[in-house]
């Protein structure tokens, strides 16, 4: 297919280093050596490529390396990691460029390297190339680029750069060929890996729009739905009184829902902070704010509230806003999942740590699915519990709020009979308290 090759005199195409004449120096197979074993080690694409950058100057000249990943397909070039000994980068990492059309798709294609001798000409050449344009502003005067194939699949491609017009020649092409051919391991383990961690932005993000679009159009809902039932735009026969009631209960357990997807795309995505205050009253800035929340839910299952706390007023260190989604999770699974007509107690306890337990009657569950709970998306499978609508986010979001303030949460039950969360956070809080969630 030789024959259908694009016709660029500022390009040159090179064999694969099977084709040259003769082996590497000693210094040359000791630096690929090297990078091999960094490639072995594991390490992450960043600090392959870096050690990369500082440990090919004798055999390969550079001022900047870069590794580019195909994404869409095969149908766009994205820049993953970059290198340099100058700043700062014009074509930095997340940069993403149309494979068709571009003299790298021919790269692709042939499996051969390219060379750009002089990076000037070939802009004036290619005007449209916007990735030519910002490397000619960071200084790039000429660059070498191969495929990176791992396992016979086109993954993208290495980088050589230099600040120095026609820095490259069929030397520095085997090298570099070689050089990609020892990242294969690392380049798939990095894309495979960067692909999962993607997909998981998108998916959070996609939740937190969703939810955030949905919130306010529910509350809506439920407002105007309980102005209808309560007869404030004119009486209503108890047929219609009880479908708009209706209405208003499912409104209400999708803003539920929406609730604790909000709150785990926030988690997701780093943006619930534990910022504690000193002093907190528990009873009037946490139990009560969720208590009006959840209120409607144990209305409608005629269910008792019971609150057992020591004397006198107790005060905490916390996240207030934080807490308060604690209480409504908990509260609202013993809404949710409690029996009809039962009690809900909450008991609070001033010890060397705060003590916030919360109980229902009802079916409970088995020691062995003692496991499934605080989990994100787990449910217990029981088919009373499996019948109650739920996501399983709440109480894994519970688990984390409370692991951050240094603290922890159980679950116990006497199947059939009742179900009892608690949790506890130290006080005062320490600075070594608020660290990452452990597991």
């Amino acid at each position: 297919m030789a024959e259908d090759r694009p016709n660029d005199p500022l390009l040159a195409d090179f064999p694969q280093p099977e084709g040259l004449a003769g082996g590497f120096s000693a210094a040359e197979t000791v630096a690929l050596e090297h990078v091999n074993k960094k490639v072995a080690e594991g390490n992450s694409l960043e600090e392959i490529l870096q050690f990369l950058f500082d440990h090919v100057q004798p055999i390969i000249p550079c001022d900047r390396i870069g590794l580019a990943f195909l994404e869409e397909d095969g149908s766009r070039v994205v820049a993953h990691v970059a290198v340099a000994n100058y700043g700062p980068l014009r074509l930095p990492r997340g940069y993403a460029a149309d494979l068709q059309g571009s003299s790298l798709e021919r790269v692709l294609r042939y499996g051969k390297p390219r060379i750009i001798g002089d990076l000037a000409l070939y802009a004036r050449a290619h005007p449209h190339s916007d990735s030519t344009q910002r490397l000619l502003r960071e200084g790039i005067r000429s660059s070498m680029t191969c495929p990176l194939v791992v396992g016979g699949r086109a993954m993208g491609f290495l980088f050589f750069s230099a600040r120095r017009p026609n820095a490259y020649g069929e030397r520095e092409v085997s090298l570099e060929l070689k050089v990609a051919e020892r990242l294969g391991q690392a380049v798939e383990k990095a894309f495979r890996m960067g692909q999962v961690e993607s997909s998981k932005r998108a998916y959070m993000e996609l939740l937190g729009f969703v939810s955030h679009e949905l919130k306010n159009p529910l509350a809506s809902i439920i407002s105007e739905g309980k102005v209808l039932e309560g007869g404030y735009l004119g009486p209503m026969n108890e047929t219609r009184r009880k479908i708009v009631a209706k209405m208003v209960r499912k409104a209400e357990f999708l803003l539920g829902l929406v609730r604790e997807y909000l709150d785990l795309a926030r988690l997701e995505q780093g943006h619930l902070q534990v910022q504690p205050l000193k002093g907190v009253n528990v009873m009037d800035q946490l139990i009560l704010p969720a208590l009006d929340i959840i209120q409607p839910q144990l209305d409608e299952n005629a269910m008792k509230f019971v609150c057992h706390a020591t004397e006198g007023q107790i005060e905490a260190e916390c996240d207030p806003a934080l807490m308060i989604i604690v209480l409504i999770n908990l509260l609202g699974n013993a809404a949710k999942y409690g029996q009809a007509g039962g009690k809900v107690e909450i008991s609070v306890e001033a010890l060397p740590a705060l003590r916030v337990s919360v109980t229902n009657e009802g079916p409970g569950f088995q020691e062995h699915e003692r496991a499934l709970l605080f989990r994100k998306f787990s449910r217990i499978p029981s088919p009373e519990l499996a019948s109650r609508k739920g996501s399983g986010v709440g109480l894994y979001t519970t688990w984390w709020i409370v692991n951050r303030h240094g603290g922890r949460i159980w679950a116990d039950s006497e199947p059939g009979r009742w179900a009892r969360f608690t949790f506890e956070i130290p006080q005062p809080l320490s600075s070594g308290d608020l660290g990452p969630a452990r597991s």
